[in-house]
């Protein structure tokens, strides 16, 4: 978790990453910081789904090696430049297929 908020001061680098201004412009940066943040998971879910996807790593991980896996990665990320993500022609990028909504009653 203290690499996560170190991702955090590194993301939000304004200010020496401290929310100031007024209450209403700490709120839309704190907001845009969780979307940033919720963006990063989501695309590290999908790069481990791929990963484990390959059958040569799902026969090397042991479950102890599932257990510790985690979306909560950022040293790929460069805050300062840009971040391409380069899918093999031969494979395409995996689908997102969400589950169908539940009913209530």
């Amino acid at each position: 978790m203290e690499n996560w908020n170190s991702a955090n001061h590194d993301l939000f680098y304004g200010k020496d990453g401290e929310l100031t201004g007024a209450e209403e412009s700490q709120e839309v940066s704190m907001l845009a910081l969780h979307l940033l943040q919720s963006a990063l998971v989501h695309v590290n879910t999908l790069l481990l789904q791929e990963v484990l996807a390959e059958p040569k790593w799902a026969a090397n991980l042991t479950d102890a090696d599932r257990r510790g896996l985690s979306p909560l990665f950022w040293t790929h990320v460069n805050p300062y430049g840009r971040f391409e993500r380069h899918d093999p022609p031969s494979r395409p990028a995996p689908a997102y297929r969400p589950e169908p909504p539940t009913r209530r009653r």
